[in-house]
């Protein structure tokens, strides 16, 4: 009687070693995966940041100054990914013409529905879509390409432009040369484009701003 019940003893404890060896307790691996680093923003420093214009005609040039009302560039890690700038149109002024008058009549006129509607549009506006880094660029030297909507006159339209982009220290800078064609924002005096026979009274269509912004963090977290 006792070998039967030792025997049956040993049957169930191999069968219960058996049932545990093909039938193992699963067990579920888990891997973390870091959540991207959240953007921060950086305020543009409108004392430290410029935007200056150039126009060309058949007979000459104009350049001038446009001051920045406000902006913020959103910055990750080290890279600027986004931002948003205003500018003051009713700044615009002309560095090149000495004489008074004939200045203010030149800035009158830009200010004007020939050109900019400063009365009605008195800011123009940058917005951030797209931030591509250029390969192998040189260390002070165009390292980004630039794409966002630009907005004049309250017309919206996309630009693209190689930029100079920096972010150290909780400052970042960004400078670049913008070539506009003002006929896409509805500026259409003196263009040979829709108006024939102006002969030497022809201005270009395109015309350039070369921005230098800074932007700090350290002027957001004063703020708080």
């Amino acid at each position: 009687m006792k070998k039967i019940t030792i025997l049956a003893a040993l049957v169930g404890a191999f069968m219960t070693t058996a049932q545990a060896g093909t039938n193992p307790k699963p067990t579920t691996a888990t891997t973390e995966v870091a959540a991207p680093a959240k953007a921060r923003t950086y305020k543009v420093d409108v004392a430290k940041s410029d935007a200056k214009w150039h126009a060309k005609k058949v007979t000459g040039e104009h350049m001038g100054n446009l001051s920045l009302k406000s902006g913020q560039m959103d910055v990750q890690g080290n890279k600027v990914v986004g931002g948003t700038f205003a500018f003051d149109m009713n700044s615009i002024n002309c560095t090149d013409i000495k004489d008074a008058e004939y200045n203010q009549k030149l800035i009158g006129h830009l200010k004007s529905d020939d050109f900019f509607s400063v009365e009605k549009n008195p800011t123009a506006t940058f917005k951030i879509t797209s931030v591509k880094p250029m390969a192998k660029a040189a260390a002070g030297k165009e390292n980004a390409t630039v794409t966002g909507d630009l907005t004049i006159k309250g017309i919206t339209k996309a630009v693209t432009f190689p930029a100079t982009i920096t972010v150290k220290d909780g400052v970042a800078s960004a400078k670049a040369d913008v070539t506009i064609d003002r006929t896409q924002f509805d500026i259409r005096y003196g263009s040979k484009s829709f108006f024939d026979n102006l002969g030497d009274k022809a201005i270009h269509d395109d015309f350039v701003v070369s921005i230098d912004v800074t932007a700090n963090q350290a002027a957001v977290t004063a703020q708080k």
